[in-house]
């Protein structure tokens, strides 16, 4: 009999806490009076600063002795340059251009798809083109976004070090 208590209990308490929790509300209902990221389009990035931002990238990436894929695309999410440190992981490619193109297009870093699925927002992998993992930061210029930077092949930390300082040379 006390297998069956225990597991009738165990039911109970876990529909108490399903009924709790149905009652809570969701952040997600919050209807902020400001567009969030709400962040103007500029001219599209030249191919010389993305070449630059890239350059910058890369120098930080040997300084560390990191060996990293970085991509730029403009405001459209477009490729515009590329490099492919040697002895980069391959699979790493496609993944810098994917976050400079989520950063790109959705006018945010990368970062903050990663830690809303970390916090449960489960949603944002359902729209198209989220990746989330950091290393994916826009190019401002004036304020205006005139691209992304998009950095894989180490750890996300290691990304987001790299990308920011390809960043840095755009600014």
């Amino acid at each position: 009999m006390k297998p069956q208590l225990r597991a009738a209990a165990g039911c109970l308490l876990a529909c108490l806490a399903l009924a709790a929790s149905a009652q809570q509300p969701s952040p997600l209902d919050v209807v902020p009076d400001k567009m969030p990221n709400d962040i103007p389009y500029g001219a599209p990035i030249a191919l010389d600063r993305a070449q630059a931002a890239i350059a910058a990238a890369v120098a930080e990436s040997k300084k560390r002795g990191w060996k990293l894929n970085v991509a730029v695309v403009d405001s459209g999410g477009n490729l515009v340059a590329f490099a492919r440190m040697d002895g980069a992981q391959l699979a790493s490619i496609a993944i810098s251009e994917h976050k400079a193109r989520a950063s790109a297009t959705f006018r945010r870093e990368t970062k903050v798809f990663e830690a809303g699925i970390q916090n449960g927002n489960n949603y944002l992998i359902t729209l198209d083109g989220v990746i989330g993992s950091r290393g994916g930061i826009m190019l401002l210029d004036g304020g205006k976004l005139i691209g992304a930077i998009g950095c894989s092949g180490g750890t996300g930390s290691q990304d987001e070090v790299v990308c920011k300082a390809g960043a840095e040379a755009v600014k």
